[in-house]
């Protein structure tokens, strides 16, 4: 009977044990960052801008170049058509009209598939280097983003810049004094190079997060068909 309370007693025990605060789960500490901001004031994004704004205008001016080439074809062409209404021309001289008038509506055919082919393959080239830039920023950031959580104490770390898979932003609410956004611009902003101007105050939507640069105008919006031809 004395055994059987001993051990009745040591299970007690062990039992208080296992349920005092020592063994418990620290409670978390959560902090908010917003991502998209931190991106559009880092001053590498700036420098890529700067860059893609560069390629931006020399697309534009390749895409100039290759449409007045065009439309100086459909200038020739126009001209052959005004010629073969001639009514002095012999058979044979209208048939090898009409057989320059084939070929140069065949290099007419061609300039204008250059113009696609040049568009599609800028806009590629261009969203690529964008999202590559955004990857390897976004693994740069988040370094800084720990390091700075790390600092506070944090357990979590939540990022409010976009929408969930609901389209609504997963952060609902915040205190502003949970929020490391700051911190982690003043840590990122230690390395901007000496002379560098300051980023200026990014919109509190920070639109610009999405997509750091636009693609060229000319990439996007350019036409196939030169005007005038028909």
């Amino acid at each position: 009977m004395k055994k059987l309370l001993a051990s009745l007693c040591a299970i007690a025990a062990l039992a208080g044990i296992a349920s005092s605060p020592v063994y418990a789960q620290p409670a978390p500490k959560i902090v908010i960052v917003d991502m998209a901001k931190l991106l559009d004031g880092h001053f590498k994004t700036e420098e890529q801008n700067a860059k893609l704004k560069g390629d931006e205008a020399k697309a534009n001016e390749e895409l100039e170049k290759i449409n007045k080439e065009g439309q100086t074809l459909v200038e020739q062409l126009r001209k052959m058509e005004e010629d073969g209404k001639n009514p002095a021309l012999s058979t044979d001289a209208k048939e090898k009209l009409q057989g320059e008038m084939r070929a140069k509506i065949e290099e007419i055919q061609k300039k204008q598939n250059e113009v696609q082919s040049f568009r599609g393959n800028t806009q590629r080239s261009l969203q690529q280097r964008i999202q590559n830039f955004r990857k390897l920023m976004f693994e740069e950031i988040s370094v800084t983003v720990t390091d700075v959580a790390k600092k506070k104490g944090a357990t979590l770390v939540f990022d409010k810049s976009g929408p969930s898979l609901i389209g609504i932003n997963p952060v609902v609410y915040s205190d502003p004094a949970y929020d490391i956004t700051e911190e982690v611009q003043k840590e990122i902003n230690k390395a901007r190079p000496a002379g560098s101007a300051a980023p200026a105050a990014a919109p509190a939507a920070a639109p610009a997060a999405a997509k750091p640069a636009a693609a060229p105008a000319a990439a996007s919006d350019a036409k196939v068909t030169f005007p005038g031809s028909k």
